[in-house]
C-alpha cells in the first residue's frame, strides 16, 4: 500500500474545531503534563529536603537545576532526532523513557546520584519542549496558530501545578521522596494518553539520512536563528523571564514555612494553585495577540510579572498570594507569545529555533532560578523580588527594543 505524504508547502493545517485539531492539542496537553509536572515535583518539598539532606536552600534547588540543565542540553540533539525520525516518534520515545525513569530517580541513596538522576530526566525529557511548538506550528492552520500556542503553555500550567499539588500531600505522609515518586507515575500514564491521542504529522516529512534537510545542515539552521535580531531577542525573553519564574516559586516556599508566616509544607504547596491563573494567561495572550499583536501583549505580560512580584513584598499573606497570582499569570502570558513567535518568525530550521528557544528558557531555569538561592541566603525575600524584577524591566526593554510589531 502506497502512503501519500503531504507536502509542508501546500499542507494547510488542522483547523480549529477539527477533531484532529483537538487531538492534537489534548495529546500536547498529556505531553505537557508528563514533562512539566516530574520537571517540577521537587520544588513543593523542597524545604523537606533541605531538612532531610542538611543543605542550604540554594543546594536543595539543585534538584530542580539539574533536570532544567539536562534538558537545555537535550533540546538540541532532540530536534534533529525529530528531523530524522518525526515529531510524534521522537515526542513518543522521550516522554516514555523520561516517565520510566522518574520512577527511579526519587530513591537515589545520596544527593550527588539524586542530582545525576534529575540530570538524566532533564536530559530525556527535554524532547517535548523541543519539538512540540515545531509540531503545532507545522500541524494548525496558521490563522489559529498563536490561540493554539497558548492553550499548549496553558496545558503544560497544568502539569505544573499537578507535580506540585501531588507531591507534597503525599510527602507529609510518607516523605518526599514517594511524593516525588507520585508524580512519575501520573506522568507515566499521561504518557500514554499522549501516544493514544496524537495524530501523525502531515506537515512535515523526515528526513531519515544525514545531509538530506532541504534547509541544510543542523549548524546552518542553528546558525541562521543565531545571527536574527528577532530570534536573539525572543531567546532573550526565555532565559530572563524564566529564570525570574523559577527563582520565584523556588523560594517563596522558604519565605512562606519561616516568620512571620510560619505555613506548614503542605499548606504551602497549595500556593502552586496560583498555576492556574497562568493556565487562563497563557490561552487568554494568545487570543490577544491576535486583536493587538504579539510584541504589545509580550511587553504588557511583562509589566504584569514585575507588578506581581513587587506586591509579594508585603508582609499580609493574602496581599502576597494576590501578588504571586499577578506575577504568574503575566509570567504565562509572555511566554506563550514568546515561545509561538519563535517557531512562526525562525528564518529556516522551525525544530531548531523552537529548541534553541527551550535552550535559552532551561539555562534561565537553571542559573537564575539558583541565583535566587544565593541572594535568599545572603539578603532574604527582598534581594529575591529585586533580582527578579530586574530581570523582567531588561527582558521588556530588549523585546521594545529588537522586536517588530506584529
Amino acid at each position: 500500500m502506497t502512503i501519500q505524504q503531504t507536502s509542508p508547502q501546500v499542507w494547510a493545517g488542522h483547523s480549529r474545531g477539527t477533531a484532529a485539531y483537538r487531538r492534537l492539542l489534548a495529546a500536547l496537553f498529556c505531553a505537557g503534563v508528563a514533562t512539566f509536572a516530574q520537571l517540577y515535583s521537587p520544588q513543593a518539598v523542597l524545604p523537606l529536603i533541605s531538612a532531610d539532606l542538611h543543605i542550604g536552600a540554594a543546594s536543595a534547588a539543585l534538584t530542580i537545576s539539574a533536570a532544567t540543565i539536562g534538558l537545555a542540553l537535550g533540546v538540541i540533539p532532540w530536534s534533529t532526532i525529530a528531523d530524522r525520525i518525526g515529531r510524534v516518534r521522537a515526542i513518543t520515545m522521550s516522554v516514555t523513557i523520561a516517565a520510566v525513569v522518574a520512577l527511579l530517580v526519587p530513591f537515589a541513596p545520596t544527593y550527588q546520584l539524586l542530582l545525576a538522576g534529575r540530570f538524566l530526566e532533564g536530559l530525556l525529557i527535554g524532547g517535548v519542549p523541543a519539538i512540540a511548538i515545531a509540531y503545532l506550528t507545522e500541524e494548525i492552520d496558521p490563522v489559529h496558530a498563536a490561540r493554539a500556542a497558548g492553550t499548549f503553555v496553558a496545558g503544560t500550567t497544568i502539569g505544573g501545578l499537578l507535580g506540585r499539588i501531588v507531591s507534597s500531600p503525599v510527602a507529609e505522609i510518607a516523605g518526599w521522596r514517594m511524593g516525588v515518586f507520585t508524580v512519575a507515575a501520573v506522568c507515566c500514564l499521561a504518557a500514554f494518553g499522549f501516544v493514544k491521542l496524537a495524530p501523525q504529522p502531515q506537515g512535515f516529512v523526515p528526513s531519515r539520512q544525514s545531509g538530506t534537510n532541504p534547509e541544510g545542515s543542523l549548524v546552518h539552521r542553528l546558525a541562521a536563528n543565531l545571527r536574527s535580531p528577532r530570534q536573539l531577542a525572543l531567546f532573550a525573553q526565555g532565559f530572563l523571564l524564566m529564570g525570574g519564574f523559577v527563582a520565584l516559586y523556588n523560594f517563596l516556599g522558604f519565605r512562606l514555612t519561616a516568620a512571620p508566616f510560619s505555613l506548614s509544607p503542605f499548606v504551602v504547596s497549595l500556593v502552586f494553585v496560583a498555576y492556574l491563573a497562568g493556565t487562563w494567561a497563557s490561552a487568554r495572550a494568545g487570543a490577544e495577540a491576535t486583536r493587538f499583536g504579539r510584541k504589545r501583549v509580550l511587553i504588557v505580560s511583562a509589566a504584569i510579572m514585575a507588578a506581581g512580584v513587587a506586591i509579594t513584598m508585603s508582609d499580609d499573606l493574602f496581599v502576597v498570594l494576590a501578588g504571586l497570582l499577578i506575577a504568574t499569570a503575566g509570567f504565562f502570558g509572555a511566554h506563550s507569545i514568546a515561545s509561538g513567535w519563535t517557531g512562526r518568525s525562525a528564518p529556516i530550521g522551525r525544530a531548531q529555533a523552537s529548541s534553541l528557544y527551550n535552550l535559552f528558557y532551561y539555562a534561565g531555569s537553571s542559573v537564575l532560578g539558583w541565583f535566587g538561592g544565593v541572594a535568599y541566603d545572603v539578603r532574604g525575600w527582598g534581594a529575591v523580588a529585586a533580582t527578579i524584577v530586574a530581570l523582567v524591566v531588561i527582558a521588556a526593554a530588549l523585546a521594545a527594543k529588537l522586536l517588530p510589531e506584529d
